[in-house]
């Protein structure tokens, strides 16, 4: 299977950047955007459905706003939309689709950068969102969970350790919940592909000539459960594709 995860910032944005045409192209069998910022009315549902995929789509209650969506060719047999949590469902974070030997959860986790009560909503949600995982392995035998987890785990996942141990996104408490995170059963994906790997990031900031610089994070993640590590095959940030501040990652892995 093929899956591709894209924090695209707008999917009405992306679609005018030329989305459309590298989702025909990459041919993935399954979709995850966050922060789509539209209301399935708004999105053309048409065309991913003439690609053979069928749309689910977790809206944000503000408009233009976060939001989540995943794009399957193969039929789920459940899905959920949220977290069974009122303010993180108000803003659409999470949706959960149940196949035959996997569970596969697309998650926009929030960020912290707009000041100190969002910071504090990101860290109840990151416990929150523990408590959950741990939920649904009860459940499900297997995970893969993907999304823009806005935290860059380790210092090889930024381009600039020292400068941002400061700031949101690369504090001590939000990379030990990451670290903690794996270590209750959980596989960075990309790690397993690529080891050691410096200098792949699939977030930039618009500001500096960032991306131009690659002075970017790592913060878009595949985790899967331990159970699936030897099905992974590849995992990459493809850094051709422009239409958003991030870049999607691709996670091949056998099911």
């Amino acid at each position: 299977m093929k899956l591709i995860t894209l924090n695209c910032n707008g999917i009405r944005s992306a679609k005018s950047k030329g989305l459309l045409e590298y989702l025909q192209k990459e041919n993935a069998d399954v979709l995850a955007f966050q922060e789509i910022k539209a209301e399935e009315s708004q999105m053309d549902l048409d065309f991913f459905r003439d690609l053979g995929y069928m749309p689910f789509v977790f809206s944000a209650e503000k408009k233009g706003y976060s939001g989540t969506a995943i794009f399957t060719k193969q039929k789920p047999k459940s899905h959920t939309l949220g977290l069974g949590h009122k303010l993180y469902d108000s803003e659409g974070r999470s949706i959960l689709l149940e196949f035959k030997n996997f569970a596969f959860i697309n998650t926009y986790f929030p960020s912290g950068t707009s000041g100190e009560e969002r910071q504090k909503i990101k860290m109840e949600f990151l416990d929150y969102y523990l408590s959950k995982k741990l939920e649904w392995e009860k459940k499900y035998k297997k995970l893969i969970i993907c999304g823009d987890v806005n935290i860059a785990h380790t210092e090889i996942d930024i381009h600039n350790p020292k400068g941002n141990e400061k700031n949101s996104g690369f504090l001590p408490e939000e990379r030990k919940w990451v670290t903690d995170f794996l270590n209750s059963g959980m596989i960075d994906a990309f790690r397993v592909a690529n080891q050691n790997k410096l200098h792949e990031y699939s977030w930039w900031t618009y500001r500096f000539n960032a991306r131009k610089n690659n002075k970017g994070w790592r913060i878009d993640y595949f985790f899967t459960s331990k159970n699936l590590a030897k099905n992974i095959r590849n995992c990459k940030i493809d850094q051709s594709l422009v239409v958003s501040d991030h870049a999607p990652v691709i996670l091949e892995i056998e099911i």
